[in-house]
């Protein structure tokens, strides 16, 4: 997703991301790293980054190596901050643009799945059983298990698509933060954000 302001689009490659994971022979996508990552932090790990570099090992099932293990925790850290700024610059990582959208929908598919896994394993680390969580984040949690099973509607024009994937992901990346500012004791006391319109 070409995102000129956002951080995580700035600082990091999908391609180059997505290269290193077939070398490393792992079947994932940048998507689900970065979903995995930002479910951790949802749930309230640290953002020291060595720990998001072993939680999303455990999380996700995958040994990083190398240069690729240090991308995923200079985007773990980077991913942290942008949770926390003022301005809103999170955004969920996903392909640029001119990659088809059907790919497109895919990733945030696997992002969605991704968020689960790390919240869920993050949860588990904490102990928390089976602990109401405050605010709207279950029902957030229950839109990102649909999304995760998201695909492209063929029978959609092309534009109706392209806005309905626009929706998703606007939605998805403003979802997260209000979970964030729920579950992140330090948010709690720091005011209010935006949240977002109801997926349904």
């Amino acid at each position: 997703m070409d995102n000129d302001g956002d951080t995580q689009s700035r600082v990091f490659d999908w391609d180059g991301l997505s290269d290193q994971l077939l070398e490393q022979g792992l079947d994932t996508s940048p998507a689900a790293l970065h979903g995995c990552l930002s479910g951790l932090l949802a749930g309230g790990a640290e953002p020291q980054a060595e720990l998001g570099l072993d939680a999303l090992s455990q999380a996700l099932g995958l040994v990083l190596h190398g240069e690729l293990a240090e991308e995923a925790m200079r985007l773990y850290t980077v991913t942290a901050a942008a949770l926390e700024d003022e301005e809103f610059d999170f955004h969920p990582l996903l392909p640029p643009d001119e990659v088809d959208l059907g790919e497109r929908t895919l990733a945030l598919a696997s992002w969605s799945r991704g968020f689960l896994s790390g919240f869920a394993f993050q949860t588990a680390k904490l102990d928390r059983g089976d602990a109401p969580l405050p605010g709207e984040s279950s029902e957030i949690l229950k839109d990102f298990a649909a999304l995760s099973q998201a695909v492209l509607d063929d029978e959609e024009d092309e534009q109706v698509s392209e806005n309905s994937f626009m929706e998703l992901y606007e939605y998805l990346r403003f979802a997260t933060l209000n979970f964030y500012m729920e579950n992140s004791p330090a948010e709690q006391t720091a005011g209010t954000r935006p949240g977002p319109d109801p997926l349904i």
